[in-house]
């Protein structure tokens, strides 16, 4: 039998001991951060009825789902008329589930499932892979995890309040300060499609905004005129575009441009009450313009979020969004449970992971699973050692021992590319005197203790 050469299917990766390390301390981070605020776990299967999934995403979603072929003989149901009718015609005869292509669409179903045992408002977070059948390059896989908290059954704009605090406190931990988290409001940008008088063609003003840091403004202007907007709309759109100034500068000319328009007042109210529960929790305003920015081009997520609208942008690197969110009124009405107003975010783990790399911030001793080796001496010291290790362990000392007796410099080695940063020698002297050898693997350091003293000073 021919051997066969191992791979991976594309848009997949492994994640070695180092890579898992720095992924569980920013998985960790976010998690800790969630259950600070409140959020309660919940995890949905990976797979789904692709009844759940399929119509959730638009044409292009429906094309990225991974469909499961059903078990055993798939083409039992089928009949030559569904080969011959298409993918639409066969697809639901050999595949009934599919992977989940988000988090947002499964918790829906999972609301609806479970309204009557929940209590609402109902904060949940979830941290679990998705899948989508995207065409892989860098940045872009087909399997990654998403971290999602959201708020369902309230309207209060505590929550949106709550997310940008959330932010801040993940970041901090993470010891990330170069970032902005940027803000906007959808029914904002209805109000400006409102009061340019392009009721109808809100997609293509929209799209052409939200390419604006990409694009630049003229160039904007140029998109819009090919589409056909007037002079006289470009103009009053360049006018709002260009709005300079401090958070509260922005929403004071805000009100005056869009004073005509009930529903870019009604976003503009709800972002400045945003700011004033922000600044409620006692931080400086200083410290939250420097952080928050009231940003009219954000225009995320169009297709379902229709209050306010976050984005998280870090500096110096550059690399897209790292976390993001909104607000939403209709979650649950795919599934019959209408008027089910809700808010979320989603942390980008990966994206996060490169800005914490490139920016040097992981810390250290997060890369070290086991605190210190004992080294195997020799067969006669087995039973002396075990018991050292055990009293490590039982004082909550992520400890090991050398599997075999051989030679120091291999045992050594090992403790060093490993990154265990001590190595504890128990030899005959060492037995006999009940002191022994703490060597610091860093800096090469060796002092003689005993076990009480070693859990001192590593704990």
């Amino acid at each position: 039998m021919s051997q066969q050469k191992p791979s991976l299917p594309k848009g997949t990766r492994d994640f070695g001991p180092d890579q898992m390390i720095r992924r569980n301390y920013i998985l960790e981070t976010i998690k800790a951060v969630y259950r600070k605020f409140g959020f309660q776990p919940i995890e949905t299967p990976g797979m789904e009825n692709l009844s759940v999934l399929t119509g959730k995403y638009g044409d292009e979603g429906d094309q990225l789902l991974f469909k499961i072929l059903n078990s055993g003989d798939f083409l039992s149901k089928s009949a030559v008329q569904d080969f011959e009718g298409g993918t639409k015609s066969l697809l639901p005869k050999i595949a009934e589930k599919g992977l989940r292509y988000d988090l947002t669409v499964p918790f829906a179903r999972f609301v609806v499932m479970n309204q009557h045992t929940i209590t609402f408002p109902f904060k949940r977070y979830q941290i679990q892979p998705v899948w989508r059948a995207d065409r892989p390059q860098k940045g872009r896989y087909r399997e990654f995890y998403q971290c999602d908290a959201d708020v369902v059954g309230t309207n209060s704009l505590i929550c949106e309040a709550e997310i940008i605090w959330m932010i801040m406190e993940v970041f901090q931990q993470l010891s990330l300060s170069g970032y902005t988290i940027k803000m906007n409001n959808r029914k904002i940008l209805s109000g400006i499609a409102e009061v340019l008088d392009v009721t109808g063609r809100e997609t293509d003003l929209f799209v052409a905004i939200d390419k604006l840091d990409k694009i630049g403004l003229e160039n904007v202007m140029n998109e819009l005129a090919e589409k056909g907007f007037s002079t006289e709309s470009r103009e009053q759109l360049k006018q709002i575009l260009t709005l300079g100034g401090s958070n509260a500068e922005q929403v004071a000319a805000l009100k005056n441009l869009l004073s005509n328009s009930e529903l870019g007042s009604q976003g503009i109210s709800e972002v400045e009450e945003i700011l004033n529960l922000v600044a409620a929790s006692g931080m400086s305003s200083e410290k939250i313009e420097q952080i928050l920015e009231v940003d009219i081009t954000l225009a995320r997520g169009l297709s379902y979020y229709t209050g306010a609208i976050f984005e998280v942008k870090a500096h110096q690197v550059k690399i897209g969004s790292i976390t993001g969110g909104g607000r939403y009124d209709n979650l649950t009405g795919m599934f019959g449970l209408p008027d089910v107003s809700g808010v979320g975010i989603s942390f980008g783990v990966d994206r996060i992971y490169d800005v914490l790399e490139e920016l040097n911030l992981f810390p250290t001793e997060q890369l070290n699973t086991t605190q210190l080796l004992i080294v195997n001496f020799d067969t006669a010291l087995l039973p002396q050692a075990l018991k050292i290790l055990s009293r490590f362990r039982a004082a909550g000392l992520a400890s090991e021992m050398y599997p075999e007796p051989v030679k120091m410099k291999k045992q050594f080695n090992y403790a060093d590319k490993n990154n265990i940063p001590f190595v504890v020698i128990v030899g005959p002297e060492e037995v006999e005197t009940q002191k022994y050898g703490l060597k610091n693997m860093r800096t090469g350091d060796q002092v003689r203790l005993s076990v009480e003293e070693i859990i001192q000073q590593l704990q």
